[in-house]
């Protein structure tokens, strides 16, 4: 029987299926377009078009339709009711239903041999969501970037936690961009440069000081509210490494308020579907020559214990960044490296991982009147407040800044962080005092009215008592290389936010850049992937799901309680010793014997742990949570040695004492490169682990052709 095919429609692309359940709805993101297979009489065929057409805004007279081609038969499985199929596509147009019962046949087949059954796998259920477009995670990237494509086609955004928490939510203290007619673009870019260690991308810095106004303005115009002066104009602070006034905040908690107007619109878009509480497994992709190519993503929902599919024409990667890899970190509990390290089984190019940032003032518990019970990450006190006048002391209210930098408390963060690190160890104390009580108590609770409130919770009253600070791991500054598109090595591939490294940062994050990289490459990247997912002409029924990407399945529904019990407490002990080796010999001062001591150890913990789960019956199809986190903290782990001990030299965050000094030379990117030739049939999970090739300074930037 000849297939109804219906094409160059709409926005949105369908495929109807029947079955003797009834017809069944399946998307699959044609390069925009529709096609939809099925049987039917060309009366329900002209029906359902017009339907499509007007669900799209798209109806036109028949002579003014031009790029509609039907063919038909006169079979007519739909027993005369188009009302069945458009209800079925009106269901997935707003999100509620997909799956497709594929494997219903297959596993009353498989399994007549019940005594056999038992020794395999059980078959997963099969479930596949097709969009144009696939972001995962919930940050400013993801969220900016969402609502430009969602004006071209559907778009899923998956997200690990609840939509709001991502390191975008803990940002506090604002978004650099020159709107002071005092200030300048060059001057911002010199501030960039400098506090970078001079390892920026000029032309990369150019951009993103030159769109940033552009940007801000876009926010505002969406609802986002910004702290303003008496005339009425921004409030404007400066902050460590700028030279003007020129961030942008909403008191101390910017990210919350950018947040919540990005969310609000992305929750008022009918072409956007969020899909919370989704583990972003690995990326399905297929080498093609020397290129490799990815179609979507594999993802575990968390609650439900389910794998969902997604495939799409692009997938844009925000996932964040990697704090946890180490013990004490501002970054929210989501923050494990996971897109990083799924980029890199994928095979696409890695950048300047050794450019760990840590915070030179994070909450220290330890100082508190009262102690803080167990918390997964520390509290971040703002740059901003130093900005403001806030003064560093040691624990005998010596004011030791003056002995480090000419910049005193002003100096980027890199210089800031190695000050403290050097007075705690000479001093052999924990913690050291940020005080900005000098300043008036009005002033002080209308700047930081968040940071206030949480030391206030502890006993502490920051408009008369300093704050005990300490340096955590904050930002990473290197991550998965992207052109001035958020192109990636990995075609179909696209990223923003910190997950990337675009150039920007160089060697040390001047403060406030990080929100403004991510609005600037999240709009940049529209045009490029829409025009790519348009020419590249993916046909999704071509793709043999089951031979390229073999499905995983949760763990629960094989291992009994025992046993993830047992998997369970020994990867949360290898977790903690991991962050501890981080801490200890890959922290803010390192030498070429703590990395390489940091290395074995690293191969060591890796080895002993994947003979545990061996020995629990863990099988490299499935998965969990905890266990796919794991797994992604050892792959950023080992990146970030593999590129420190590449660097022979000290440049912004990485500061070694076998190479205290910068080389000219050696002002060039790091870059690791993907093994190849590997066989990348089947999603990258089947690899399980991808070594690690060794890092190499490269004046050239990584190939993203």
């Amino acid at each position: 029987m000849e297939p109804l095919v219906v094409g160059s429609m709409a926005s949105s692309s369908y495929q109807v299926v029947t079955s003797e359940s009834g017809p069944q709805t399946r998307f699959i993101a044609r390069s925009l377009h529709v096609s939809i297979v099925g049987y039917s009489s060309m009366e329900h065929c002209s029906r359902f078009r017009q339907a499509l057409l007007r669900r799209n805004n798209l109806l036109r007279s028949p002579r003014q339709d031009t790029t509609c081609m039907l063919r038909f038969t006169s079979q007519n499985k739909f027993g005369g009711d188009c009302r069945k199929v458009q209800a079925a596509v009106d269901d997935f147009y707003l999100g509620r239903t997909l799956r497709v019962p594929v494997a219903a046949a297959c596993l009353r087949n498989h399994d007549k041999d019940e005594s056999r059954a038992k020794d395999r796998l059980p078959v997963p259920v099969e479930e596949t969501r097709y969009f144009n477009f696939i972001v995962i995670g919930s940050g400013v990237a993801g969220l900016r970037y969402a609502l430009e494509v969602a004006k071209v086609g559907s778009v899923a955004i998956v997200t690990k936690s609840e939509p709001h928490e991502s390191n975008t939510n803990y940002a506090q203290g604002g978004v650099s961009a020159v709107l002071d007619p005092s200030d300048s673009v060059e001057s911002h870019i010199r501030d960039t440069i400098v506090a970078g260690a001079f390892l920026c991308d000029e032309e990369t810095v150019e951009v993103v000081c030159r769109e940033g106004p552009e940007r801000v303005k876009e926010l505002m115009a969406m609802g986002a509210s910004f702290d303003h002066s008496e005339d009425g104009q921004l409030h404007l602070t400066k902050e460590g490494g700028h030279s003007h006034h020129r961030i942008v905040h909403a008191a101390d908690v910017t990210g919350r308020e950018i947040e919540r107007a990005l969310l609000t619109a992305v929750q008022n878009n009918p072409n956007i579907s969020f899909f919370e509480h989704h583990f972003a497994i690995d990326f399905l992709t297929k080498q093609e020559g020397s290129s490799v190519r990815c179609y979507g993503v594999d993802t575990l929902n968390i609650k439900s214990k389910e794998v969902l599919r997604f495939i799409g024409g692009v997938t844009m990667l925000a996932a964040g960044g990697a704090g946890h890899i180490y013990p004490n970190t501002t970054n929210p509990r989501v923050a494990t490296g996971d897109g990083v390290a799924m980029a890199h089984r994928a095979c696409a190019v890695i950048s300047n991982m050794e450019f760990v940032q840590f915070h030179p003032t994070a909450l220290a518990d330890e100082g508190l009147p009262i102690r803080p019970k167990h918390r997964e990450n520390v509290f971040l006190i703002s740059e901003a407040v130093r900005g403001a006048g806030g003064i560093l002391y040691n624990q005998s209210m010596e004011r030791f800044m003056p002995q480090y930098d000419s910049r005193w408390e002003l100096a980027p963060r890199d210089v800031v962080a190695r000050s403290i690190e050097d007075q705690l160890k000479k001093r052999k104390e924990k913690y050291i005092y940020l005080d900005i009580s000098h300043k008036p108590s009005k002033e002080i609770l209308s700047h930081f009215p968040n940071i206030a409130a949480v030391c206030l919770q502890y006993g502490l009253d920051i408009t008369k008592q300093p704050i005990p600070v300490v340096p955590a791991a904050h930002y990473m500054c290197g991550g998965i290389q992207t052109g001035l598109s958020g192109e990636t090595s990995v075609w179909g591939l696209y990223a923003a936010g910190e997950v990337t490294c675009t150039g920007l940062h160089g060697a040390n994050r001047l403060a406030s850049n990080s929100l403004l990289e991510a609005l600037v490459f999240s709009r940049r990247a529209v045009e490029p992937s829409i025009e790519y997912a348009l020419g590249v002409g993916i046909s999704h029924q071509d793709i043999d799901e089951a031979k390229e990407w073999p499905r995983v399945i949760e763990a629960s529904a094989v291992l009994d309680k025992f046993q993830l019990q047992n998997i369970s407490t020994f990867t949360a002990c290898q977790r903690e010793q991991l962050q501890q080796i981080m801490w200890d010999y890959v922290g803010i001062v390192r030498s070429t014997e703590r990395l390489e001591i940091a290395q074995a150890q690293l191969k060591e913990l890796e080895s002993v742990w994947e003979d545990c789960l061996c020995k629990h019956g863990w099988n490299p199809l499935m998965v969990n949570t905890e266990l796919c986190e794991m797994r992604n903290l050892i792959s950023v782990a080992n990146l970030v040695v593999s590129s420190a001990l590449a660097r022979q030299e000290s440049r912004g965050l990485h500061y070694t004492t076998d190479f205290p000094d910068l080389v000219e030379r050696q002002r060039f990117p790091t870059f690791i490169f993907p093994s190849f030739p590997i066989s990348l049939k089947g999603n990258s999970q089947v690899i399980y682990k991808m070594p690690v090739e060794p890092a190499r300074i490269s004046e050239k930037r990584g190939d993203l052709s």
